[in-house]
């Protein structure tokens, strides 16, 4: 049975995953332009800003394999989750995972330099 609900992962968990051996999973990040300009994840992202969702919303499951799990953040992990959920509607086949309080918890548990706002 697959889930309907975004799986939580913590930032220090995130992080953990990130560094290990093996299949890193897909990071999505659905902030706004502003917002990676002022705090970028420190990682390789695919950028899919939910104001312009019409530009990627046909395009977007076919630039994700099912046998890759897929992380989704943003600020405080509330989009990020609401965008997982969609995710998941349209295949739930994927393994989704939201990272739980966003780029303002991987600041404050893994990354200093990430800039808070």
């Amino acid at each position: 049975m697959h889930s309907t609900d975004p799986r939580s992962i913590s930032a220090p968990e995130l992080h953990r995953w990130l560094e290990a051996e093996g299949m890193p999973p897909r990071l999505i990040d659905v902030r706004e332009d502003s917002e990676l300009e002022v705090a970028p994840f420190p990682g390789d992202v695919l950028h899919l800003p939910l104001s312009r969702s019409s530009d990627w919303m046909d395009t977007v499951l076919g630039e994700l394999q099912t046998d890759r799990a897929v992380v989704v953040l943003c600020h405080a992990g509330i989009r990020s989750r609401h965008f997982g959920l969609w995710l998941l509607a349209q295949n739930g086949a994927l393994e989704v995972w939201n990272l739980e309080g966003g780029i303002d918890a991987w600041s404050l548990q893994v990354d200093p330099a990430v800039p808070r706002y």
